[in-house]
């Protein structure tokens, strides 16, 4: 009976790792397009102190302008509705790649750490050059916020979107689970999971609580950057940031945040089963003039959601936070 269970054990072991070496196998024959080939019409590459990134731009210049930054697996596309309600409102509304997503570069340095992106962002304002008001989705709040504490002079306004900050990871402190420790098993991991295009749809259902709302070309959209030479790398370079808790950064600093000295908003779903609501409510107590805004049934990607409700939503933080942006100019 032992041996048969250690038999089958086994079995089903090398059949997992067998399927995980012909995922990276698809993987390396899909990722064709060398960086800058394959992009997207809507944008462009823009030069930072970090490397190239790509931006899509709609609205007017010269008018107060809106940095969309994305979370996990997704690139500036998946901003596009947004973009859409919020332009005509008076808005220059800027979405950019975040590497290692999208068809920004990846960094020479495979580091992703909270700190690191953080200084990515900051280059990437510094060449804008204009103060937006940043907005941040899921685990881009983490740099984001970590940017716009290093460099509060280079934003006007900041909105958190189902912010994944980890806060409360503070307490019990979490590293990367052994089997992905290796890069070599979690770049096989990462091909047969994260980079897989099969898995796409599954994914996003995981993370939004009005799932009718996926349709076909957003799940296409989603895997275009699938065919980027070593995205599959760079996505696994990635993914310890999910597990590590960040301890020395300043965005884990409760103090910190009760410092933050600038207009924030932020926009939650109720039903967010990723970063529950009650994150949100903590970080709105912690912020000295927070405005919290709850969209209801919406899960934890509610651009994606319900786009028109989010769109009211984030135009009226962007309105308020504009307005007291005018006050405080000289």
């Amino acid at each position: 009976m032992i041996k048969r269970f250690l038999w089958l054990t086994g079995s089903l072991v090398s059949l997992c790792i067998a399927i995980a070496f012909v995922f990276a196998w698809i993987a390396s024959n899909r990722e064709v397009l060398a960086f800058a080939e394959g992009l997207p019409d809507q944008g462009r590459l823009i030069d930072t102190s970090h490397g190239a990134f790509f931006i899509v731009e709609k609205g007017v210049p010269e008018t107060p302008r809106v940095l969309l930054a994305h979370g996990a697996a997704a690139w500036s596309d998946i901003w596009a509705e947004t973009q859409h309600n919020i332009a005509p409102e008076g808005y220059l509304v800027t979405a950019f790649d975040m590497p290692p997503f999208g068809w920004s570069e990846h960094p020479k340095a495979p580091t992703y750490e909270r700190q690191a992106q953080a200084a990515r962002m900051i280059g990437l304002l510094e060449a804008l050059g204009d103060k937006p008001i940043l907005v941040a989705h899921s685990v881009a709040a983490g740099p984001a916020t970590e940017a716009v504490m290093m460099r509060p002079d280079l934003v006007s306004g900041y909105v958190i979107v189902s912010g994944a900050m980890g806060l409360a990871d503070r307490h019990t402190p979490k590293d990367v689970p052994f089997p992905i420790q290796n890069r070599n098993v979690r770049k096989l991991a990462t091909a047969a999971t994260a980079t897989n295009p099969l898995l796409t749809k599954w994914f996003l259902k995981k993370f939004m609580h009005r799932t009718d709302e996926i349709d076909p070309a957003m799940v296409a959209s989603l895997q275009t950057p699938m065919s980027r030479q070593g995205y599959t790398q760079a996505v696994s370079d990635w993914i310890p940031q999910l597990f590590k808790t960040p301890l020395d950064s300043n965005s884990m600093d409760p103090e910190e945040w009760r410092t933050l000295d600038m207009p924030v908003a932020l926009i939650w779903g109720d039903k967010d089963t990723v970063t529950p609501l009650h994150q949100g409510q903590e970080l709105a107590a912690l912020l000295p003039n927070a405005r919290l805004t709850v969209l209801n049934y919406v899960g934890h990607i509610p651009h994606l959601e319900a786009p028109k409700e989010f769109a009211d939503a984030l135009l009226g933080e962007l309105k308020y936070i504009t307005s007291i942006s005018d006050l405080d100019s000289p």
